[in-house]
């Protein structure tokens, strides 16, 4: 039995309240389970400047821990971790988005984590999203972004091997004690985006990876679903 109960290849509560911030052209506060992240979208008609004059917008994220989103209180400095989970949250959600449609523009997508309890990684992705989606419309709306902007949706979850059994969707005690850790990312295609696995205690094997690449995108094809009844987009 987990710690909370659920089946192994079950996923915690999922919630998505949109507009959560109010001035922020698009945001979104994503919980699963006990791990909250808000996740907000800013919108700048501009581009780094080794993009300027090529017609192609970008897309970045910025990710930080508040100071007691944990049992202790985190200290509000960068750290590699911060660096390298928000370079993979700007990956993933770039591979959403034709960015030549998007026009020289940037979008930046803040990721805050409130509550961690494992999982502010693909929470962030999840979320992020969302908030993207949500920023995206609007200049849509506007017309001066052509809606074939889109690729396809884009979301993630972990995967991890904890005393020997597959978990889905670990929170931070089974985290803590996984001998893999595995964070997945697809789109709404099932196409890989990123993979992300590591042996925290033994080597695994190529056939326990494609299993938790399996049991990862049932989930992640659920989390496009939740997606899509957030922004409104129905069944």
């Amino acid at each position: 039995m987990r710690v909370d109960g659920r089946p192994a290849d079950a996923m915690r509560p999922v919630e998505m309240t949109v507009g959560f911030q109010e001035y922020a052209e698009g945001s979104v506060l994503i919980s699963m389970g006990r791990t909250r992240v808000l996740c907000a979208a800013t919108v700048e008609e501009c581009v780094p400047q080794w993009l300027r004059g090529r017609g192609e917008g970008w897309v970045t994220a910025e990710y930080g821990m508040l100071p007691r989103s944990t049992t202790t209180r985190t200290r509000r400095v960068p750290s590699g971790r911060s660096t390298e989970i928000q370079r993979l949250i700007g990956r993933s959600l770039r591979a959403s988005l034709e960015l030549r449609a998007l026009g020289e523009r940037t979008i930046t997508v803040d990721c805050d984590v409130l509550q961690a309890d494992g999982g502010t990684r693909t929470a962030a992705i999840t979320g992020g999203y969302v908030a993207l989606a949500l920023a995206v419309d609007k200049l849509v709306q506007k017309r001066v972004v052509h809606r074939q902007v889109w690729r396809a949706p884009v979301a993630a979850i972990s995967v991890g091997l904890v005393g020997k059994e597959m978990l889905l969707d670990l929170c931070y005690e089974e985290d803590a004690r996984a001998e893999v850790d595995c964070n997945v990312v697809m789109n709404a295609r099932g196409h890989l985006v990123d993979v992300g696995a590591t042996a925290e205690g033994a080597a695994f094997t190529r056939e326990q990876f494609d299993q938790m690449v399996e049991l990862a995108a049932g989930a992640v094809k659920q989390l496009i679903q939740l997606q899509r009844q957030a922004l409104g987009q129905g069944n």
